[in-house]
């Protein structure tokens, strides 16, 4: 008996799998620079307090105060996505409502749009 060989199978190589390219690639949206305020633009507001923490759904921001203000000021409420003004109709302190607050108190008071904490009171 005469042996034959036969020829083996090689292995064909596959083409190398690219990977997938993603066409639609989100890209960073670029951060608009925050403009400065002018010189005039700071003597007709002086900077009050800051927002530390903001209640939806009864509408409250809660002001930590750096300087003195009272019922009836009108007040600038500035950030990034906020830019407000509102006069003051009422604040309270623990639930007491007060007419004038002082530095270092966190007061209570309602605002006709929502407010972020970092957001910075400014009275007009």
């Amino acid at each position: 008996m005469v042996k034959r060989k036969t020829k083996r199978k090689t292995a064909q190589k596959r083409p190398a799998r690219r990977k997938a390219v993603k066409k639609n690639v989100k890209r960073k949206a670029k951060v608009k620079s925050i403009k400065k305020p002018s010189k005039t633009q700071l003597r007709s507001k002086n900077l009050v307090g800051t927002v530390t923490h903001f209640f939806d759904n009864i509408s409250v921001a809660v002001i930590d105060v750096k300087k003195p203000i009272s019922v009836g000021d009108t007040i600038s409420i500035e950030g990034p996505k906020t830019n407000f003004k509102q006069p003051i109709k009422s604040m309270q302190v623990e639930h007491t409502t007060i007419k004038t607050a002082k530095r270092g108190d966190n007061i209570g008071m309602k605002t006709n749009k929502p407010a972020r904490a970092r957001d910075l009171v400014y009275k007009i």
